[in-house]
């Protein structure tokens, strides 16, 4: 609210005042100029810190103000900067990415108008799609490695079931039953729930057979929904996310969400899978010139609707902590109030679009949203209704940790296509990508299901290049390929050459038939390659996480990590 003493400024006053406040020293994304009493002002530029996008951000506005192309233009130069780019294209516009843009009279007379040298230009994208469905590369996660929490939050379920659903993961994690998909997991909780598991089920505690019941009826409608090939391996590793091209621009990995109406918690806890993926493997960065990877999470309000407190707690512990990781993360939604408070308080960097006050709802939005920004010489409740479409209030921060002045910016054109790329571009273009031959392939090997049926899995070929082998019939695993496998895991975890010797060979025999799973016994020692790294694991993932250890006792005596989702991967196990 402006003082009562404080007089108006003069257009000068208020152009330097901007000027000022964007005049930075450091690599910049470029927004656009600033309007001041109803004009254009080239000469006022409205730039982003690269150093300050890991302080996370906010893209709101009303439908069709145009909160993509601000994401879109934002991707591109980000790209140009050599930073990778993850992007959920809900409507299917930002494929265009791939393509560069025609140039036209009106093009010509807006970004001169801007003061933007504007040239068309495509950019390396990486086109991705949830299980295959849509055009693009699959990515899936095990059932294990999405953990808990995430999927309790797909299947809809309450605090009780929630934890009771933990609680299944715990058996299935103690008696090495791999949760790979989801008729392991139905597997498992059949066995619970049957009269040779009923010990098995009261050891556990807390969990009763009626939620254990429910749990199963629920994951029963996820198969009945044609989820299942969302789940499975091979297991996308979210490192890909972090790749730049081969001329040094960060690769814009662009994931299709064609069907997003039809499953929208799936596709919005899916997101959050691959961020806390991230989180959990990524090491403290500290304070970088620029960041890893900045992640767009478009249509945010699916996030948070309905969501548990542990979801929540889950969600803003990881945006508090990332940053230091050197990832950003920008919020994309229609309003504030669609984000949390706590979550909202750590997003430095605000592009709002305009807003509608139809609704007296609507007017109440309109000033809990003016109440967040800086004091300004703009009106904001009547400029945030009133700003044109490509159009857009904005506040960063600065390089020394301020906000800067609040500005109405007319935001630059985007280079590349404002649209879909054609469909011959993306199928080319996936078809091309290196990324297919790893992942294109689904593969289904021995876990839970089989394990607790007394069936080995239906060959699928090869299981993708890169993942630790996986035993493909129920016989026995070598000491030799144990010790081998555990010497690979010390190198690539602790970064140097494994000092282990190489074993001589030794064969076991094979585990008893199930269905009844049998617990392992845990290593004998503390010490050795398990200490090694147990402590590499705490270092590389850094302080503050709520993690914990849980002895899974597979074949590999590997331990495996929860993150604060309970999320785990086959790269922490």
């Amino acid at each position: 609210m402006r003082m009562a003493n404080k007089p108006i400024a003069t257009t000068a006053e208020k152009l330097a005042t901007i000027q000022q406040g964007y005049t930075l020293e450091g690599a910049t994304i470029e927004l656009g100029a600033a309007i001041v009493d109803d004009e254009v002002h080239k000469e006022a530029q409205v730039r982003l810190p690269l150093a300050m996008m890991n302080r996370h951000g906010l893209v709101a506005g009303a439908t069709g103000t145009g909160k993509t192309v601000t994401l879109h233009m934002i991707a591109e130069q980000l790209s140009t900067a050599g930073v990778p780019v993850f992007l959920a294209d809900i409507k299917g516009d930002l494929s265009g990415l791939a393509t560069a843009a025609t140039p036209s009279e009106k093009l010509t007379a807006r970004t001169e108008a801007l003061g933007q040298q504007w040239q068309a230009k495509n950019f390396p994208v990486e086109f991705l799609s949830l299980g295959g469905d849509g055009n693009g590369i699959p990515v899936r996660a095990t059932i294990t490695s999405f953990g808990p929490i995430l999927l309790s939050r797909i299947m809809d379920l309450n605090d009780t079931q929630e934890s009771s659903l933990q609680l299944i993961f715990h058996f299935a994690d103690k008696n090495n039953l791999e949760l790979i998909d989801l008729k392991d997991l139905r597997a498992v909780i059949q066995f619970l729930t049957s009269d040779e598991g009923k010990a098995e089920l009261e050891n556990l505690g807390g969990l009763s057979k009626a939620t254990a019941g429910v749990i199963l009826r629920e994951l029963v409608t996820l198969e009945a929904q044609g989820m299942e090939k969302f789940f499975g391996e091979p297991e996308f590793d979210t490192a890909e996310l972090l790749r730049t091209a081969p001329d040094g621009r960060g690769v814009i990995s662009c994931l299709e969400l064609p069907t997003l109406q039809t499953k929208p918690l799936l596709f919005s806890t899916f997101l959050m899978w691959l961020l806390a993926d991230l989180f959990e493997d990524l090491p403290e960065a500290g304070d970088l010139d620029k960041p890893k990877l900045v992640f767009f999470l478009d249509e945010a309000h699916l996030l948070f609707n309905g969501a548990s407190k542990a979801f929540l707690e889950a969600i803003t512990t990881t945006v508090r902590l990332i940053r230091s990781k050197g990832v950003g993360i920008f919020f994309v939604t229609q309003t504030p109030k669609d984000v949390p408070a706590d979550i909202l308080g750590q997003l430095a960097n605000r592009v709002q679009h305009a807003l509608r006050a139809f609704t007296p709802e609507d007017a109440k939005a309109l000033k809990a949203t003016v109440s967040t920004f800086p004091v300004s010489d703009y009106d904001l409740e009547k400029t945030l209704t009133s700003a044109g479409i490509g159009e857009a209030v904005i506040t960063v921060m600065n390089e020394k940790g301020a906000p800067t002045p609040v500005a109405l910016t007319r935001l630059r054109a985007p280079e590349s296509v404002m649209g879909p790329s054609t469909d011959d571009l993306v199928r080319s273009t996936v078809a091309a990508s290196s990324l297919l031959s790893k992942y294109g392939t689904a593969v289904d090997n021995v876990s839970a299901f089989e394990k607790l049926n007394g069936s080995a899995a239906a060959p699928t070929g090869d299981a993708a290049p890169g993942l630790p082998p996986v035993p493909a019939s129920s016989t026995g695993v070598s000491q030799a390929d144990v010790d081998a496998e555990a010497r690979r895991i010390e190198e690539e975890i602790l970064g140097r050459p494994s000092s282990r010797p190489a074993p001589a060979p030794e064969s076991y025999p094979a585990p008893p038939a199930m269905p009844a799973p049998v617990p392992q016994q845990a290593p004998q020692q503390d010490s050795g390659m398990f200490g090694d790294l147990a402590g590499a694991l705490g270092g590389a993932l850094g302080g503050g996480l709520k993690s914990m250890v849980r002895s899974m006792g597979t074949q590999l005596g590997r331990d495996l990590m929860r993150g604060v989702f309970g999320t785990s991967s086959r790269k922490r196990r």
